[in-house]
């Protein structure tokens, strides 16, 4: 086997530690390159003459800020700033009093308090020039005292650095070697998890659909595996009930039948009474061995064109007599099957029919959805019983006539159709009278 192939079936763990440890490595090899590569910044070097020259006002050096002061705080005396000072009021031709320098940056003030008696007194500079070219390292803030007692603040200003800018790419830089191997995880987290969504969603809208393909990781074949065998196990379950619903109803048909012969030889009211009875439970039974065929039996799926569907089935109608009408439009493409997709279709224009006397058919598809649409003119639901009609042998039809209200499961046919092809069936009433009911299909 190679490489690849031992890595493939390796567990998920492994591979995303592997992962994590290739990305954590090549952005160390990044910070190392980054700390050999990268020279060592240096101080700014400035002299007391341009610090003089901003607290004059003059012109041209844009690496200060000046502003005005009501009073300086005390600074902590040290020989650094001392010996500036003596530098500056030399400069400017001024008593010492009336100048003051400091340090932000504590590595250059060290934040020592100095015991002024240990340090000798530094020399003045001896010409003015001197004093001028006396160079001050790093960041400073120097003060000299108005006449009116207000102080003039000269600060420097930190710009962007060259350096600074050098180590700004070379972090985009190692970001963007890293991006890969990060998407490369996170492709390997998702893509099992979009799979079993997207079986999940399969499943939603066909029970019978393939089972998963087992292959991957062995963290992802075992979460395959079971959920093949909840499949598997979910279709068992509903077959077995199935089964035995069929078997009864089919069963009841031999007692009913010796029943008939019974009353052969009873009173001509009795028997007629009875044989009505027979006739109702033998339609239900009948209804009952077609419903479970539509939501049980396998059928194949393909791509088929709703409102042709449609029209088979209203053009059917309306040559008997029924008056049926398909509202023209767009073909609309689903996958599904055919027969039952036309059997959840003839229920509800039957239904309209029944109990409106006309049905009026429209086909939509809107945010990837097919929306059939079955609207009558009848007297519609009451809204308490919208939802339970679609509940197996529920009839709004209160006299219990089959002439007028049926055996009470097609309405719950049609939305079990509906359900297993990933769509639903909802009934409202519509404002201006009468009932809608409408399917939706995913496209």
């Amino acid at each position: 086997m190679t490489l690849r192939g031992r890595f493939a079936g390796s567990p998920l763990f492994l591979r995303v530690f592997a992962l994590m440890v290739v990305c954590v490595a090549v952005t160390q090899l990044m910070n190392l390159a980054l700390l050999i590569a990268v020279q060592t910044p240096t101080a700014k070097l400035y002299t007391v003459g341009q610090a003089v020259d901003a607290l004059r006002g003059k012109p041209g050096d844009e690496d200060f800020s000046v502003s005005t002061l009501d009073h300086v705080e005390e600074q902590h005396w040290n020989p650094r700033g001392e010996r500036t000072e003596i530098a500056m009021a030399k400069a400017m031709n001024v008593p010492i009093e009336q100048v003051l320098i400091s340090f932000p940056n504590p590595i250059l003030t060290r934040e020592k308090i100095y015991d002024r008696a240990s340090v000798p007194r530094p020399v003045p500079p001896p010409t003015v020039q001197a004093a001028r070219d006396v160079i001050i390292t790093g960041d400073f803030t120097a003060y000299a005292r108005r006449p009116d007692g207000t102080w003039l603040s000269v600060s420097t200003i930190n710009g962007f650095e060259p350096w600074r800018w050098f180590v700004l790419w070379w972090l985009i830089l190692s970001a963007a070697a890293v991006a890969p191997f990060a998407w490369a995880l996170a492709h390997r987290l998702a893509k099992p998890i979009g799979t079993f969504a997207e079986a999940a969603e399969r499943l939603g809208r066909d029970p019978r659909a393939a089972p998963l393909a087992i292959n991957g990781p062995p963290e992802i074949a075992d979460a395959a595996a079971a959920f093949n065998r909840m499949q598997a196990r979910l279709n068992r379950y509903v077959d077995d009930r199935a089964t035995v619903v069929g078997a009864v109803a089919h069963d009841l048909r031999t007692p009913l039948m010796r029943l008939g012969l019974r009353l052969e030889a009873a009173p001509d009211a009795l028997r007629q009474a009875c044989e009505g009875d027979i006739r109702d439970m033998e339609a239900m039974i009948s209804a009952t061995l077609s419903y479970l065929r539509d939501t049980t039996k396998q059928g194949v799926r393909k791509p088929l064109d709703l409102r042709s569907l449609a029209e088979t089935v209203t053009d059917d109608m309306s040559d008997r007599g029924a008056p049926v009408t398909l509202a023209p439009g767009e073909p609309v493409v689903v996958e599904g099957n055919s027969p039952a997709l036309k059997a959840m279709l003839n229920n509800l224009v039957t239904n309209a029919l029944k109990y409106a006397g006309s049905a009026e058919v429209s086909l939509d598809q809107t945010d990837g959805q097919a929306m059939i649409e079955v609207r009558d003119d009848g007297p519609g639901v009451p809204p308490e019983d919208l939802d339970r009609v679609f509940e197996p042998f529920f009839r709004g039809e209160k006299s219990r006539n089959r002439d007028t209200g049926g055996i009470g499961l097609g309405l719950a046919s049609a939305r079990a159709v509906a359900r297993a092809h990933g769509g639903d069936v909802v009934i409202r009433n519509r404002e201006e009278g009468g009932l809608s009911a409408v399917v939706t299909l995913p496209v």
